[in-house]
């Protein structure tokens, strides 16, 4: 059941239902807390920007290929903490100029995407925001495959 409900809540729900829904299958998780309270965080800064992206018809994977929907393949594949920081990039890149860059997507629609929670989350792990380039702590790269084995369970319903 939470497979399909999470599946369905990313397809069209909103951001709190979805964050709802995660952490009750945390919640209930033989998890230690120390993962219980980084993942969900974490999903919410993720969170901030696809479900934006999907209410725009706009979503991507990592190579830039335009997606229809956001299903939970496509989540995890932005829980990488390197694709989370490239998206960040991409994304503020994109507001500055107005329109979706770096994509194979074509389109004069493109809205704004707040980056506020994205940003503060990145931060916290020692993400620089001023250059893409400059790498961040491997420790936290592998934090972040920790969160992400996580909610892959979860997202597949062995949790």
């Amino acid at each position: 059941m939470i497979l399909h409900t999470l599946d369905t809540l990313l397809k069209s729900g909103e951001s709190a239902a979805i964050l709802g829904a995660v952490s009750s299958a945390l919640a209930r998780s033989d998890e230690a807390p120390f993962w219980r309270q980084k993942s969900l965080p974490f999903c919410e800064a993720v969170l901030s920007v696809l479900i934006p992206l999907r209410e725009q018809n706009l979503l991507f994977d990592p190579e830039g290929n335009p997606h229809t929907e956001l299903t939970p393949v496509l989540f995890i594949r932005w829980c990488d903490l390197l694709s989370l920081k490239t998206l960040a990039f991409t994304l503020a890149k994109s507001n500055d100029a107005g329109k979706l860059l770096r994509t194979k997507i074509d389109s004069d629609s493109y809205q704004p995407v707040d980056l506020e929670i994205l940003g503060k989350y990145l931060s916290g792990y020692s993400v620089n925001l001023s250059d893409e380039w400059v790498d961040f702590p491997i420790t936290n790269y592998n934090l972040h495959i920790g969160m992400t084995s996580l909610l892959t369970k979860i997202l597949e319903g062995k949790c």
